[in-house]
């Protein structure tokens, strides 16, 4: 039996890829949501969020595959055993998450979505139904401090400051670029070239000319080709 932090180091790595794709889940919650779905454990049909046929409707992730089986439900304050239900059966693991994705794209989960952290997300699952259990999202909480499960938020965190400073020096290298390509003000070392440059007839305007464009008018006039 795989023990629950096998589990966790499976699931973790999906968790973090979807988040940084965009998944506006954070990897702590969903994780905890695997454990408190399927007692930590993996079912063959892929589906580790309890996520039920419901209408029916196929996704690029959900062809139609499920399995019936016996779940609980809370039903009226009184938690009811032996609940039947159909849920959907997925090829791979990420496919049921992606699919996952998709539910809370709709206005019912907008707070989902909209969380600032994963207590208020994981509140916000509960508040929105995804759940009959009452203490859903107590027990997601509970999952996640026992399991430092924040330590996946933080990792995306992270990789996403460090994205941020690589885009950001990036975009520094191609304003400097677009600098020397498109100078301002002739430098005082090309003026002689670009004058007689002008008096030759060569070219009809002086400036907004590149670093490389001054700087081969200048070899040229001073070997006297200009």
């Amino acid at each position: 039996m795989a023990t629950r932090q096998a589990f966790i180091d499976l699931i973790a790595p999906i968790a973090v890829k979807l988040r940084l794709e965009g998944s506006p889940i954070y990897p702590s919650v969903r994780i905890a949501q695997a454990i408190l779905e399927t007692g930590g454990s993996v079912n063959a049909w892929n589906n580790l969020v309890g996520y039920k046929v419901g209408r029916g409707v196929l996704t690029p992730y959900w062809q139609g595959a499920h399995v019936s089986t016996i779940t609980w439900e809370v039903i009226d304050g009184t938690r009811q055993d032996n609940v039947p239900g159909d849920f959907r059966a997925y090829p791979t693991l990420e496919a049921g998450f992606r699919d996952q994705d998709l539910l809370f794209g709709s206005s019912r989960y907008a707070g989902v979505r909209s969380a600032d952290s994963p207590s208020e997300q994981a509140l916000a699952l509960s508040n929105s139904g995804y759940a009959t259990d009452p203490a859903y999202a107590a027990e997601l909480m509970a999952i996640i401090q026992t399991n430092q499960l924040t330590q996946y938020d933080e990792e995306v965190a992270s990789m996403l400051e460090k994205l941020q400073e690589q885009i950001e020096a990036l975009q520094n290298k191609v304003a400097a670029l677009e600098g020397r390509m498109a100078l301002d003000t002739i430098p005082d070392w090309a003026e002689a070239a670009v004058n007689a440059a002008i008096q030759a007839g060569l070219i009809d305007s002086p400036q907004n000319g590149s670093y490389d464009f001054y700087r081969l008018l200048t070899v040229l006039h001073r070997k006297g080709i200009v």
